[in-house]
């Protein structure tokens, strides 16, 4: 069962992820992300391992549209 993401977050992790394809992640972003990724974990009650890795799948490895 996929975990429901708000979308500040996924918007935040695309950031970061835009800013490692370019090579050029601050340690601000990665923290902002973290940070975020520990506040909704908590918040939710989800593993901060599960959210973590839900969040990576969703930004990096988005599903094709028409596909559910």
């Amino acid at each position: 069962m996929a975990i429901e993401l708000p979308s500040d977050l996924i918007d935040k992790e695309h950031s970061a992820w835009t800013e490692i394809q370019a090579g050029a992640l601050t340690v601000e972003t990665a923290l902002e992300v973290h940070e975020a990724i520990m506040m909704f974990a908590a918040e939710s009650g989800e593993r901060r391992l599960a959210v973590e890795m839900e969040l990576k799948r969703v930004v990096r490895h988005p599903e094709p549209e028409g596909d559910a």
